[in-house]
């Protein structure tokens, strides 16, 4: 074969091809234009596959049909299919995304939800607290909060941790925004040059980091003076939360 096995492997995985399918666009580079039969002879692949491997590589757009006695095949030049592969894998995820999106319209999503509700009455305490480290990991773990969010969300930063906060919020406003839930960003730094659309910011004198949401979870950071042990710590409990954020709201008056 022309390549060796470790990057027919990578090429695989990376084009989203079977072994007969790079086999033969591999050998189709080599000689840019070929017979079938020319093709099952230097690839190694039966010649009763070749045909539906060339169809296959065809739709796909790495090769063309040239008519004529025999039929020929042209290779597509690399740069092209690495663009043709670009465009159908981002329709793809633009797809999966879509069907998740409306998996939350359906009964399915409301059946789930009523299996997390009737068993999160047995839910230990263990269960509803958890610690975070590492500063990817707490920007991730906050993410993932703020997409859960159904009615509002309270952040406060310091100077410190403001422009992982806001990263963070951009990611995640589309789906707040959608889900018409309040945020509210507070921060202590006199008259902080934050954009974050129709999110208002807002004071406090507070050098605190937490991230509360719907008033029933909240997520405080600590940080340290190498990002990967930043570190976080989560706490679901609504009457927990509610009194923190009773406390938090008194202080602004």
């Amino acid at each position: 074969m022309l390549l060796q096995k470790e990057t027919l492997q990578e090429l695989r995985e990376r084009f989203k091809l079977n072994i007969y399918e790079i086999k033969i666009w591999i050998s189709l580079l080599s000689r840019g234009v070929a017979a079938a039969s020319e093709l099952a002879e230097i690839s190694g692949v039966p010649r009763s596959r070749c045909y539906d491997v060339l169809e296959s590589l065809e739709k796909k757009g790495f090769i063309i049909m040239k008519i004529g006695k025999p039929i020929k095949y042209i290779a597509v030049q690399p740069d092209a299919v690495v663009e043709r592969v670009k465009k159908r894998l981002e329709e793809e995820a633009e797809q999966q995304i879509e069907m998740v999106e409306k998996l939350a319209e359906t009964d399915i999503f409301d059946e789930l939800e009523l299996l997390h509700k009737t068993g999160i009455k047995r839910v230990n305490v263990e269960d509803i607290t958890n610690s975070v480290v590492g500063r990817n990991n707490v920007n991730r773990f906050i993410k993932d909060m703020l997409l859960r969010a159904k009615k509002s969300v309270t952040v406060v930063t310091n100077e410190e941790g403001l422009k992982n906060k806001v990263k963070v919020l951009r990611k995640a406003k589309d789906t707040l925004t959608r889900k018409k839930v309040k945020v509210r960003f507070y921060t202590n730094i006199p008259n902080a040059n934050v954009d974050l659309g129709n999110i208002e910011i807002l004071s406090t004198k507070h050098d605190a980091r937490f991230v509360n949401v719907d008033n029933e979870e909240i997520f405080f950071v600590m940080a340290a003076s190498d990002p990967e042990y930043h570190s976080g710590v989560w706490i679901k409990s609504p009457y927990f939360v509610s009194a923190i954020n009773e406390l938090f709201e008194k202080s602004l008056n």
